[in-house]
């Protein structure tokens, strides 16, 4: 077979992995002008040609290089050529605070899942290859990553109505310039790249040394591949621990406490980081330290605040509910708030949902009578009308207004159990 048949054949099988049915697919494909996407967006034409889908391209100028309106104009050039539709997104959420790289790559997440809603696009595809997996966990294994870390990146990983898709994990970084070099296309290189400062960069080039001693990509992408396995495994033990000590009140994650800090510490780890990002619905676990620190409070009898959740408990339970402080504020009902809860009541009423609160809760001094903890109905979702509370979702009776929170414990399982 040759290496272009091969690149082939690899892009089908991922692709039939993530999207049986491809007759009349809609789906994007993610292109910076670097050879990884570059690559995928020829692979991806091709394929799409065999199966009869539709390809969308989008590529994310984040404002931060010079260079980088010629690259996309490259891309612009391809996609032209290949007769498909391009769209440049432009990043303007960097405010010189905290982590650029990190604020980048949310920003260009964010961008891409608006698109793709837009476009009404089904799976979007990345450029990240078999290079991309084993300098991730030379990276990981630096910074004394646990299974988790170490585990391959998932080959499809769905997101909301989203799947992502990484077509090129089984494929080498050469492999894919040579395939552009034979077709006579060019890419574009990041001047990044070649900068040290970046932790990738130094892993790029240490996996360059090591290669030279018989460790490759290929072999270290092997070792990504088994952690995955192995984190399948410990993912299935929290989610039968989900099972047998998780109950969901009123958005709340409640665990039988004797059984909860009766499990393995790897399951108890899990299962109480799962619940941390179900109820904050944050997109990534807290860090391990902070876990475990808080986990230490929770067992000793405190409470305790940690990835926008409120952690209490009893001599019974423990309960994992929303902090107060990092509860959303107020949109215009009907719709989401909070990430948690889908509020209905008459449109064009001019209601607002947002948190019960302290003024709501003095407003409603019966709402010991739902047996509901009072922290748990601070961060309950009610309605207001300007300063005025029109209904406690709660609490009141609504025959027009109600609140219905999206995820159950079945949810909560499946997030367990996800890439």
């Amino acid at each position: 077979m040759s290496p272009r048949t091969e690149l082939a054949a690899a892009v089908d099988a991922a692709m039939e992995a993530a999207l049986p049915d491809a007759d009349g697919a809609r789906i994007g494909a993610a292109v910076s002008g670097g050879g990884d996407s570059m690559a995928l967006l020829v692979l991806l034409a091709d394929w799409a040609q065999r199966h009869g889908a539709v390809i969308e391209v989008a590529s994310v100028d984040h404002g931060l290089r010079a260079g980088a309106t010629e690259e996309l104009a490259g891309v612009a050039a391809l996609t032209g050529q290949l007769k498909l539709r391009h769209e440049t997104l432009t990043w303007t959420g960097w405010d010189g605070t905290g982590n650029l790289q990190a604020a980048a790559r949310d920003g260009r997440y964010d961008l891409l899942r608006g698109w793709a809603s837009a476009r009404r696009l089904s799976h979007v595809c990345l450029g990240h290859t078999r290079d991309d997996q084993a300098e991730t966990l030379l990276m990981r294994l630096a910074r004394g990553s646990g299974v988790d870390g170490l585990a391959a990146m998932a080959p499809a990983r769905r997101d909301g109505d989203l799947t992502w898709v990484r077509p090129l994990l089984e494929v080498s970084r050469a492999d894919l310039r040579q395939m552009l070099e034979d077709r006579g296309l060019a890419w574009a290189e990041d001047p990044s790249n070649d900068d040290i400062r970046y932790d990738r960069v130094r892993a790029r080039r240490l996996l360059a040394e090591m290669a030279t001693l018989g460790l490759s990509a290929e072999d270290l992408a092997k070792t990504a591949l088994r952690m995955r396995a192995a984190r399948r495994v410990l993912a299935e033990a929290a989610a039968q621990a989900a099972d047998r000590f998780v109950r969901i009140e009123a958005g709340d994650i409640v665990l039988d406490r004797e059984g909860f800090f009766a499990l393995p510490d790897e399951t108890r780890w899990r299962l109480f980081a799962g619940a941390l990002c179900q109820v904050s619905g944050a997109a990534y676990r807290p860090r391990f330290e902070a876990l475990k620190r808080t986990l230490a409070d929770l067992e000793s009898g405190a409470r305790a605040t940690l990835h926008g959740c409120l952690c209490q408990g009893d001599a019974a339970t423990l309960r994992v509910g929303r902090e107060p402080a990092a509860v959303a504020g107020p949109v215009p009902a009907p719709g989401l708030w909070d990430g948690r809860w889908r509020i209905t009541c008459p449109a064009g009423s001019g209601l607002t949902a947002d948190a019960l609160g302290e003024a709501g809760l003095a407003e409603r001094p019966g709402w010991r009578e739902t047996g509901l903890a009072r922290t748990t109905m601070l961060t309950s979702p009610a309605l207001w009308e300007g300063p005025r509370l029109h209904a406690a979702l709660m609490i009141d009776d609504n025959s027009d207004s109600r609140a219905e929170l999206i995820w159950g414990k079945s949810e909560f399982r499946a997030f367990l159990l996800s890439d």
